[in-house]
């Protein structure tokens, strides 16, 4: 299935020449976007939904209509009769809103640079060379199954959905791994290494029975006697803000914080995770807090936007909260989507204009859809 990963509807020449020009948008300073932002809202009503992803920076979110992490979003958006889907968030995210929006809805994503690391360290070209090579080094095809965290391309996640696996999160992977060993004997986890990982590793599996695939290097880099022996072959791949943190953050800010809990999301190493206090995705870091007594302090490890954002709104329960590494973790790919971005797409809207349509192909969008329905059938 050597597919393109989505097609993005082209704008003609004359309606290109009509649209607003992005470039005297991005002249202008960010809060000169806000009314027009909110003129726009306004005149388009409930035909349009505005999704905010956690990441996202403070000047674009306080727009959303819902926010939350990607695959939260997406259903959220598939559930309303709006017909246009503003996703402010990354590329990813507006493929899955687009996989399971229904007939009709139109997905748009603010600046169609705003991409995610990790997703593209696994292209499907990539994919489908390394399973050939599975094969080749003696392993079955039914003793294998795919499965891909949310955060890949929709080519990755149709890739999966044909060959009999499914989609993850990070807060029901540990479900996704039994689900597949009830299957098989052999996963192949893409395309983040520290989340496999930390899942195998949490289930008692060996870190000596999971392989590092590397998709650069001949053969994966890896023996075919240690794939034919390794239970979890993982993808080279991970999060760009994730990776940053370090053990040594953690043995820092407990250091300058006595008493302070540590939490921190499974996409971080496994050395991070070790030494944290807790784990969590997204949305179960958020609960932590929310749920902690007054006066609890929590050092996180997640994109520094988040962090502020919830340091903020529980500052007047006493509630201390910092970043695990002081230096700022930011999502560049989250945060190019800016106010002028945002007010630019909603304004061209307005005159009729569709920009920067993201629009899964049909065949890629049923397989990917079939992932993401057998994620529906495991708990967690």
């Amino acid at each position: 299935m050597n597919v393109l990963e989505e097609v993005i509807e082209p704008v003609s020449a004359s309606a290109e020449a009509e649209a607003c020009s992005l470039d005297n948008y991005l002249a202008l300073p960010d809060h000169t976007m806000d009314e027009r932002i909110a003129a726009a809202r306004r005149a388009l009503g409930t035909t349009t939904i505005l999704l905010g992803h956690h990441y996202q920076r403070d000047e674009v979110i306080r727009f959303a209509d819902f926010t939350g992490d990607s695959y939260k979003l997406s259903k959220i958006a598939s559930e309303t009769d709006a017909k246009y889907i503003v996703f402010c968030g990354v590329h990813f995210m507006a493929e899955s809103a687009d996989v399971l929006g229904h007939e009709g809805q139109q997905v748009i994503l603010p600046d169609l640079n705003a991409g995610c690391s990790m997703a593209d360290m696994a292209e499907i070209g990539q994919v489908e060379d390394c399973w050939e090579t599975l094969l080749r080094a003696g392993i079955s095809a039914a003793d294998l199954v795919p499965l891909t965290y949310m955060n890949s391309t929709a080519a990755i996640k149709a890739f999966c959905g044909e060959r009999g696996g499914l989609v993850c999160t990070s807060s029901n992977a540990r479900a996704a791994f039994d689900w597949a060993f009830a299957r098989a004997n052999k996963i192949l986890f893409l395309p983040d290494q520290h989340l496999g990982r930390n899942t195998g590793h949490a289930m008692g599996i060996p870190l000596t029975d999971m392989v590092v695939f590397d998709p650069w290097q001949i053969g994966g880099g890896v023996s075919p006697e240690r794939l034919r022996a390794a239970r979890v072959i993982l993808w080279k791949g991970h999060c760009s803000v994730h990776q940053r943190f370090l053990p040594e953050h953690v043995d820092k800010v407990r250091a300058k914080y006595p008493g302070i809990k540590v939490i921190v999301h499974p996409e971080c190493r496994l050395e991070v995770c070790d030494k944290a206090d807790q784990l969590g995705s997204t949305e179960k870091l958020i609960k932590i807090v929310k749920d902690a007594p007054a006066g609890s302090s929590f050092a996180i490890g997640t994109e520094i936007h988040l962090v502020h954002r919830l340091a903020n709104e529980f500052a007047p329960q006493g509630k201390r909260i910092v970043t695990l590494d002081d230096t700022g973790c930011l999502c560049t790919t989250m945060y190019r989507i800016s106010p002028q971005h945002l007010a630019w797409a909603l304004e061209n809207l307005v005159e009729g204009r569709v920009v920067n349509r993201i629009q899964v192909r049909d065949d890629v969008k049923y397989w990917a859809r079939v992932a993401l329905d057998r994620m529906l059938e495991i708990r967690g």
